[in-house]
């Protein structure tokens, strides 16, 4: 009989965890209703809030926007706990509602936590890498095939050994320095940007880490050097490049690259008029983005542009909507990381094909920019008219 009043006491007891789990689970009667918005949650975010984050739908936010904090409460035995706890701190900040001094006097210093960031780094760390690759090796492609098809454009009646000045030193001094910094700009920036993919997993963090800290260095104060020679280059060329008849004959006959027959040409050809025209356009964009850059308080960029884009109502007609024109600091730098890149990406494809024809596609090209003296055969085949008018100079020099 013993037995069986200790067998029935030892039941009860290992049944008691689970009678108090199924009460503990079952709400009391005046619990507020489980289908309400996050009631399940304790006011908590609920699955429904991260589907649509991950769907990119807007969520409402509020419910931790709003809290912030209150007034100071009392824990028995442990005085008073303040205005905030930590999560109603970051959750402050986070959303800008903080009340916090910065050394700038700038308001926008204020913003210590950004958190709408994640579109730039995936776009950074997926199509930016991706597609910008692909088009640098697709052009250094496309040259190779075209070079192997062509081969290298001969001056038919071969070097005659006289030479004609065609860029004085002055020039030749604005276009390597132009050429120089940009070289430099594109691999400290390749490397910036491949850097974590790349780098990291082939030589480690710490290798990365001080590559980087000298490659970040050098983009900052070469591009003055770069921004210089733009302006240079601009004020010497500019009335050269102008558009004019003589680049309608010259892109009937390929410019003399794809067939055989030269045309005439002034001091540059429609060609080398497009090459400008993409340096100096791509080359004051990707300056502008890379000021904004360096000074991102000072010089904000994309909030002003999208303001004049929303009133020309050309993003609304095209599908994007309205642009967001309140632009935080790290808003701009994104938005202007992207842009600068993006745009720097296109130039090295240019300036890709520039070198091809200044070295390799073409014979006694490099000389132009290397001495500045140019066979007169190699003038005659390739700019006819501005050949002509150096002679007509030169005879009129003595008479003067």
């Amino acid at each position: 009989m013993l037995r069986h009043l200790m067998a029935l006491f030892v039941i009860a007891l290992l049944a008691l965890p689970g009678i108090a789990s199924a009460q503990d689970v079952r709400p009391p009667e005046n619990a507020a209703n489980v289908d309400t918005p996050r009631a399940s949650t304790g006011g908590a975010q609920t699955l429904q809030d991260v589907l649509r984050r991950q769907q990119g739908l807007e969520v409402d936010d509020s419910f931790r926007r709003n809290n912030i904090g209150g007034d100071a409460g009392t824990a028995p035995g442990l005085g008073p706990l303040g205005g905030t706890s930590d999560a109603e701190q970051w959750r402050a900040l986070r959303y800008n509602e903080a009340d916090v001094r910065v050394t700038t006097l700038n308001p926008t210093g204020k913003v210590l936590v950004q958190d709408g960031g994640m579109w730039w780094l995936n776009v950074r760390r997926g199509p930016l890498l991706t597609y910008g690759g692909w088009l640098l090796l697709g052009t250094l492609a496309i040259l190779a095939v075209f070079f192997l098809l062509r081969g290298r454009v001969r001056v038919e009646d071969g070097m005659s050994g006289r030479t004609v000045t065609r860029f004085k030193a002055i020039e030749r001094f604005a276009h390597w320095m132009l050429a120089g910094s940009f070289i430099l700009l594109a691999i400290t920036g390749l490397l910036s940007l491949f850097g974590r993919k790349v780098l990291i997993p082939t030589f480690g963090h710490d290798f990365n880490s001080v590559l980087l800290t000298g490659t970040k260095y050098i983009h900052d104060n070469v591009s003055w050097a770069f921004m210089i020679a733009l302006v240079m280059v601009f004020v010497m060329w500019v009335w050269h490049n102008l558009p004019d008849r003589t680049d309608l004959t010259w892109f009937r006959y390929g410019g003399g690259i794809i067939g055989k027959k030269h045309p005439p040409a002034k001091k540059f050809n429609a060609g080398q008029k497009l090459i400008f025209w993409s340096v100096i356009v791509l080359g004051a964009s990707v300056s502008a983005s890379g000021l904004s850059l360096l000074f991102p308080f000072d010089l904000p960029l994309f909030g002003h542009t999208f303001a004049l884009l929303n009133d020309s109502g050309l993003p609304q007609a095209v599908g994007f909507g309205t642009l967001p024109v309140n632009l935080a600091p790290q808003e701009e730098m994104q938005y202007a990381q992207l842009w600068h890149a993006i745009i720097a990406f296109v130039m090295m494809a240019i300036i890709f094909g520039h070198i091809y024809i200044g070295t390799l596609g073409m014979e006694g090209a490099y000389d132009a920019m290397g001495s500045g003296e140019v066979d007169v055969n190699w003038a005659e085949q390739h700019h006819s008219i501005w050949l002509e008018k150096v002679k007509e100079d030169e005879l009129r020099r003595p008479a003067e």
